[in-house]
């Protein structure tokens, strides 16, 4: 008899033992820990099985002889192969959070000194030392949903396989938009997005460059640029990027009907097989108005090892916090991304890009919560893209300054209702608190706060599950088969140093942001993204 019992012979959990928001998904949940398990039990048992009946004898007959057996001792499949890795992938996980408590000294060790900080400090000082450090809760929320992704979901993904004909599904649009300072880079990418595509065997779409300059794209019937007019304005004043984007959508220029989907991609984002397969399976299967897959940075040229390795939590994120919300709740719990979007033509023209100055600057924050408020579902893109980091660590501040400014306007804006957008207000009061967060290490050494146990396990489990994205995100980046062991466990090394260094760089915009009032962002800062362009501009 066989040791393990086989999976299908597993009764689910009842409806009732799962919160209301997860039961529609909780037979998505419980599969991953369980298969993780059985391919444990499976490999134990084949491991033990071989030892008694080969290994141990060869052993005390032959000695050091039986070392070349291991590789025998167990033919696994992919299947337990990928959820090995994630089972040793959540160990380490928690791993990584034991160990930043037992660096702080146990989170229930009972602290010796104990006083009055109103004493000690002065009621003032005391209030202000306890704001700083209930900042540290700010970001829970956030960091659960990431811990939720990466636990009960596998991060280590099969290649998707297509579940329909690629010549029988939905036309797509593959819609990329710019401001044309970057030509070259814009049809050499849109070349090869073409071959990607006509290599899975897709014939139902076209490429369209939606550009405020023309960059003398080669058209066909698979391509298309449009040229935003100088003197095009929408009605609610719409500026930069959403203005562009609202104006494909304009009944004159629009080309698609009912039933089509659109991806939004950016000017230097690559197709790759796996994701145009997720696309064909998300449009054919046509379950939810809109989708997000995983991009990961780091493919191809690297021009900044710095802000490569930094991107990495990026990566972390899609796994976590993007997958489990629209993966599993379906919906955009904390925003998404704006590159990787897969929207339904019909639904993106009701929502419009559309909705004023203040929808500009993080137009793709925006848009998803508005879409949230209006009731459309959300869904999860198989496959991946892949992008480039920003290439000069001033680039990397400004473009973290954009987000937070883009955020915090989606949050402030009373054209959403509060439900709505409570992910943004999160990140808006997490990025406003983020140097206090840092400033409480300094802080505490000068002046010492009485231990409290909830603040530790807070710590910890944040810290630690920050660190965590960052090696997950370089890890699924850069494989070892490609990069070797060594130099991959240098990149994780090299990842925790540039993570710190991010850590810095984000504190420098949160301060421009939020806390320098006379350093506004009020332009639309674009990054670099040639490297044989030299010109960066401020729109």
């Amino acid at each position: 008899m066989s040791v393990w019992i086989a999976e299908e012979e597993l009764k689910r959990p009842s409806d009732q033992f799962w919160p209301k928001p997860l039961r529609k998904a909780h037979h998505v949940l419980w599969r991953t820990p369980v298969k993780s398990f059985f391919s444990l039990q499976i490999f134990l048992y084949s491991l033990a099985r071989h030892a008694f009946q080969r290994t141990i004898p060869d052993l005390i007959c032959s000695g050091p002889r039986c070392f070349a057996l291991i590789p025998a001792m167990w033919n696994p499949t992919s299947f337990h192969i990928r959820h090995l890795k994630h089972l040793f992938s959540v160990l380490a996980l928690f791993a990584l959070i034991g160990s930043f408590s037992l660096i702080r000294g146990g989170i229930f060790v009972e602290d010796q000194s104990t006083f009055n900080p109103m004493e000690r400090y002065g009621i003032l000082w005391s209030c202000l030392l306890y704001i700083m450090q209930m900042t540290i809760f700010i970001p829970i929320p956030f960091m659960i949903l990431n811990f939720l992704g990466v636990v009960l979901l596998n991060v280590f993904m099969p290649r998707p396989k297509l579940q329909r004909s690629p010549l029988l599904g939905p036309f797509l649009c593959f819609r990329v938009v710019t401001r044309g300072l970057y030509p070259n880079l814009v049809r050499e990418n849109v070349r090869h997005n073409l071959q990607v595509c006509e290599s899975v065997g897709l014939h139902n779409f076209i490429f369209e460059v939606v550009t405020d300059s023309p960059i003398q794209l080669h058209q066909t019937r698979r391509s298309r640029e449009v040229v935003v007019p100088a003197n095009y304005r929408t009605r609610s004043g719409a500026l930069f990027k959403a203005r562009a984007l609202q104006y494909a959508l304009e009944p004159e220029v629009d080309i698609l009907s009912s039933g089509d989907y659109i991806v939004h991609l950016d000017e230097e984002t690559l197709l790759t097989e796996e994701s145009v397969i997720g696309i064909i399976n998300f449009a054919g299967a046509g379950e939810y108005s809109f989708g997000q897959g995983v991009i990961k940075y780091g493919k191809g040229k690297i021009v900044n090892w710095i802000t490569t390795l930094a991107d990495s939590v990026r990566v972390g994120i899609d796994y976590g916090c993007i997958r489990f919300s629209l993966g599993v709740l379906h919906k955009p719990v904390f925003s998404w991304k704006g590159s990787f979007i897969v929207a339904d033509a019909e639904a993106e023209k009701n929502i419009t890009f559309d909705h004023g100055p203040e929808a500009s600057i993080a137009e793709d924050c925006f848009f998803a919560c508005v879409a949230f408020s209006k009731g459309y579902n959300f869904g999860f893109v198989e496959g991946e893209m892949l992008e480039s980091s920003t290439f000069t660590l001033f680039d990397f501040i400004q473009q973290r300054k954009r987000w937070m400014h883009g955020i915090f306007l989606t949050a402030a804006s009373k054209k959403i209702p509060l439900r709505y957008k409570t992910g943004p207000v999160l990140m808006s009061f997490a990025g406003m608190t983020m140097p206090a967060n840092v400033l409480m290490l300094p802080v505490n050494m000068v002046w010492p706060m009485p231990s409290n146990p909830a603040l530790n396990i807070a710590y910890c489990f944040l810290l630690g599950t920050f660190v965590y994205l960052f090696i997950l995100g370089t890890l699924q980046t850069f494989c070892y088969r490609k990069y070797g062991l060594i130099k991959c466990l240098g990149l994780v090394l090299a990842t925790v140093l540039c993570g710190l260094v991010a850590c810095v760089l984000e504190n420098i915009s949160s301060v421009l942001v939020f806390w320098t009032p006379r350093v506004s962002s009020t332009g639309f800062y674009v990054v670099k993204k040639d490297s044989q362009t030299r010109d960066i501009k401020i729109v």
